[in-house]
């Protein structure tokens, strides 16, 4: 069996594949064959223009899953880099490029894991899978939700998620996310009639009834919390009228906003919620026409503490010398698709430079991390949870 107790050659690997969303570039050829080494079956599945891979090892229950992404943000402007953002230069103990800390060395990470903890001796009394996806950083549509169904159909059933996304702070596996914010973005468009200010019976002003909607929308408090969670916010991030004059009443007013919400929604009430308001808001806005487009781009998960973050706490604590904090903060990830098939989590690198120019990772906290995939999986399979 090949040996891929040093996790840092197979993350050099991963990033110089240029898998900028959806692009494959024979990434998941490298993982497939390194997977492959470590006796995987490996299927690969294609949805639109999006690869996607599930690999598993073993035929039992339970079924341990490794999950994320290994496309990547557009790196912009090569020149800005020291390096080639795809080069996998290392200096001084850091690894730079594109994807480093999200999150093509967490994965390398878990390979590295598995492989260390079979070099143990032990054989998981289950399964060990992978479940990879190149369109986390895209539309997320055609990427680990379609590849959780299709798994699901053909029989596959996962027992319990890890997910590699950069949760860590300041140190590896500092924090743990047991939970995330659901996202909901949408747009008001009023179109009204265009007139001079000093006539208003002979105009429809788009703003008075784009700023009654935005009232309606936030006089609401859409709750004080949830467990594990601050309480849910709507923000307005955008107001665009266009209007350069002071006396002209303008045709139309546009505004954008976010809500980012906890385990007391879901992105359908509140989709049904808004759709209320620009209802009563017609209302009283005779002659406006007021539109909205709105779509829920994730919704929430949580993992209450219990058994399954425990164990991840207790091998962070016997294996590198602290005990991660759970959290639900940050923005989405693929644990809000994961969610409704098994329990998850997430633990990866830190997320300081994700999506930066430079982005990087120090090569001891990659190796750091393999070593506690490996404690988690011995402790899975030893029944420690």
């Amino acid at each position: 069996m090949t040996d891929f107790a040093d996790p840092l050659p197979l993350a050099q690997a991963l990033i110089r594949r240029r898998s900028v969303t959806p692009h494959d570039d024979d990434v998941l050829a490298v993982l497939s064959d390194a997977l492959e080494r470590l006796g995987f079956r490996v299927k690969r599945y294609r949805f639109g223009e999006v690869d996607n891979l599930y690999a598993r090892r073993g035929d039992g229950a339970p079924n341990f899953c490794f999950a994320g992404h290994l496309d990547v943000v557009p790196p912009g402007e090569p020149g800005d880099w020291k390096n080639d953002p795809f080069a996998a230069h290392v200096e001084d103990g850091v690894l730079f490029g594109r994807g480093a800390a999200d999150m093509k060395a967490a994965i390398a990470a878990m390979v590295s894991g598995v492989s260390q903890f079979l070099a143990g001796g032990d054989e998981p009394r289950g399964s060990i899978s992978f479940l990879i996806t190149l369109d986390e950083e895209g539309p997320a549509i055609d990427g680990t939700r379609k590849l959780l169904d299709a798994i699901t159909a053909e029989g596959e059933r996962i027992d319990h998620c890890l997910v590699g996304e950069p949760t860590s702070v300041d140190a590896v596996a500092d924090t743990v996310k047991n939970g995330r914010r659901g996202s909901l973005n949408a747009i008001i468009t009023v179109t009204g009639k265009q007139g001079h200010v000093a006539y208003p019976k002979l105009a429809v002003n788009p703003v008075n009834a784009l700023l009654d909607m935005i009232h309606h929308l936030r006089r609401r408090i859409l709750d004080s919390g949830a467990p594990g969670f601050d309480a849910s916010n709507l923000e307005i991030t955008s107001i665009d009228v266009g209007n350069v004059a002071h006396n002209v009443i303008p045709a139309k007013a546009v505004a954008k906003f976010n809500i980012r919400f906890n385990t007391h929604h879901t992105g359908a009430e509140l989709l049904t919620w808004i759709e209320e308001c620009r209802q009563r808001t017609a209302r009283s806005a005779p002659g406006a026409d007021i539109a909205v487009e709105a779509r829920a781009t994730g919704e929430p998960f949580y993992t209450a503490p219990g058994a399954f973050t425990d164990l991840i706490i207790n091998a962070a604590r016997d294996t590198l010398g602290r005990a991660p904090a759970l959290s639900t903060s940050g923005g989405t990830s693929d644990a809000r698709f994961i969610k409704d098939f098994c329990p998850v989590a997430e633990l990866g690198l830190q997320n300081a430079t994700a999506h930066m120019v430079d982005e990087n990772v120090r090569v001891d906290d990659v190796r750091d991390l393999a070593r506690l995939y490996a404690a988690i999986l011995k402790r899975y399979f030893s029944g420690d949870y």
